[in-house]
Order: C-alpha cells, then structure tokens, then sequence
C-alpha cells in the first residue's frame, strides 16, 4: 500500500505579491485559503494559499511573493518547470479566450495525448491547465469572477520537471517514492501519484540539456518544490525512512508548517519534494473555518515578532477573494 494519497500542494516563488493575489484569485478564480509569512529565515515576505473554498489540499498552490526583498532565482535544466491544474475536458477554449482577454498569451497544445492550456504567470512560471478525463473533484466554482462548474480549474494535475539525466530521475521517482510510470516516449516521462479513489494526478519529466542549472534556492520567477500528500504522521516517517534507506541522507527532519508537517528531499535531477501531512485542525487552526483566508495571521513563534514583520510586508489589498 502506497504511503502517498496525491498532491498536498505547489509551492512557487513569484514577484509582486498584488499582481500574484489578483492572478490566481481574478484571472484564475482560486480562492485565498491562507495569507500567512515565510516561517524560515529572517526576510518579511508572505506566503500566499490559493485554491478551493473549502482549502481541499489536492487543490493549493501557494506563493511565496519576493519583490520586495528582491531576490530573483533563474529558470532552467535540473528544476521544478511547470505548474498543472486540472480542468474539465472541453473547457480549454473558454480559457483560451479569458485568458486572452486580459491581456495573457496562451496557446493549446497536446502532450501523452492529453490537451492543455500553456500560459505563464506574471512572474513568467509556467502554467498549463489540463483536460484532464479521470478527474472527479467538483469544480473551483467562482461566480464572481465568471467562472462557472462547466470551465472552472479543479485543483491540482501535477507539475513537469527539467532534467539533464532523466535515467537517474527515473529511478529516484519509480522506487524512492515510488510512483508509476505511464510514459515514456520522445515527449517525456510522466509518472502517476498514488491517490486511492481520487483523481488522476502526475509528475512529467522533460529532458533539457541546453539550458543553465536553474535556482534551487527561495528566489523569485521559480517554482520552489511539489508537495505529496502522505495523509497522516505514520505514512509520512514510514516514507521518510525509506528514501532516507536509499541513500538520500539530505532529506530533512520533520519540520512544523503549523497548519501541516513537512519533510523535505532534493531528488537528483534537482528538483525539491516535500511529503506533507494536515494537521486535525487544518487552515481553521487559527481563523474559523468558514473565513480561511480573509486575515493575515502569523505562527505561534512568530507573535512576538509581528510589529517587525507586518512594517517589512510589502504592501498589498487582498480585497474580493
């Protein structure tokens, strides 16, 4: 029995945090779950949740926004290249034209066999949204941002990630994970997550060997780490000793994310995986569950600190989520 249940979130480092809040929850019609800081580290900077009203884990993507301590990383081979939410089949032409309409390019395209929106964020991360056929979440609907059930994002697909060697990333996703491979061909890999009677969800892997190494560290215009979610506390130290059995010793020691434990892994082709798992009280651990979101909170350990962080924050309206 696998100890992963899909996707926990995906975590991006971007740009403004105004422009990043206006995107996901205007253009794309996410809700904000949280808006909370960074927890590591000493630099004021917010880490914004994004995805379904209810804060459904296999629907959060969550920003970490530096233009205001401008720290900038570079995309490239050996990093996490694009983000994937799930749509309904036959939505990509509405997206296409809202998309257009707001002034970002987008294109259609197709890879495995499966069609998808390619876009980027302001930041210019990768995005795609894609039809995906086996998924069976209820929509992201957003009436107020004109986003019905028929079009409206899912939550999360899956991510793609950029390797020079894609043998070595094969055998740390099929055995250190583990997940199953469902391709592999001139596209690519593509590896599908566990997740017992929930929707389809990936990991797709491209070979790019002309490009720079790209950042692994928290820096602006990258995507930072792919979050599996192990369910509960047993499952994720069972896994964590596993892959640490294999000979992936760097992999971190429980760390406290207050609203879910995490654990962290740098797979060789680069890429940073984190195995995460929600605490009882979840994202209504510090505002009731109906109003997740609606107010900037701090952790416990962060209290004493609040003054000093709030005046570093950038400024920012998180107005009509």
């Amino acid at each position: 029995m696998s100890q992963i249940s899909g996707y926990h979130h995906l975590t991006m480092s971007t740009d403004g945090a105004q422009e990043d809040f206006d995107f996901f929850t205007k253009d794309l019609g996410l809700y904000s779950v949280k808006r909370t800081v960074l927890f590591d580290g000493t630099i004021p900077v917010y880490h914004l949740y994004y995805g379904a009203k209810n804060g459904d884990e296999s629907t959060i993507i969550t920003t970490f926004p530096f233009r205001k301590p401008g720290v900038y990383g570079r995309r490239g081979t050996n990093q996490s290249k694009v983000v994937q939410q799930a749509i309904p089949v036959g939505a990509s032409d509405f997206w296409m034209n809202r998309l257009g309409e707001r002034g970002i390019e987008a294109r259609k395209t197709s890879r495995f066999g499966i069609d998808r929106v390619e876009f980027r964020h302001p930041c210019g991360i990768e995005l795609q949204l894609v039809e995906n056929p086996a998924d069976n979440r209820i929509p992201i609907v957003n009436e107020a941002q004109g986003v019905s059930a028929e079009h409206a994002i899912k939550g999360i697909y899956g991510g793609v990630i950029a390797v020079t060697d894609r043998n070595a990333m094969d055998d740390f996703l099929t055995i250190a994970l583990p997940l199953k491979k469902m391709a592999d061909d001139a596209d690519g890999m593509a590896y599908e997550v566990p997740n017992a009677n929930g929707p389809t969800s990936v990991v797709e892997v491209t070979e790019i060997r002309d490009e720079p190494q790209g950042t692994w560290t928290l820096s602006g215009g990258t995507i930072h780490h792919f979050a599996l979610n192990t369910g509960n506390e047993e499952n994720q130290l069972k896994l964590r000793a596993h892959i640490e059995g294999l000979g992936f010793t760097d992999i971190s020691e429980q760390k406290d994310r207050n609203y879910f434990k995490s654990c962290y892994v740098r797979s060789p082709g680069g890429a940073l995986f984190e195995i995460a798992w929600t605490v009882p009280e979840g994202w209504a651990k510090d505002e009731p569950a109906d109003a997740i979101g609606t107010t900037l909170v701090f952790p416990p350990w962060f209290e004493d600190r609040r003054e000093e962080l709030m005046a570093g924050l950038e400024p920012a309206s998180f107005q009509d989520a």
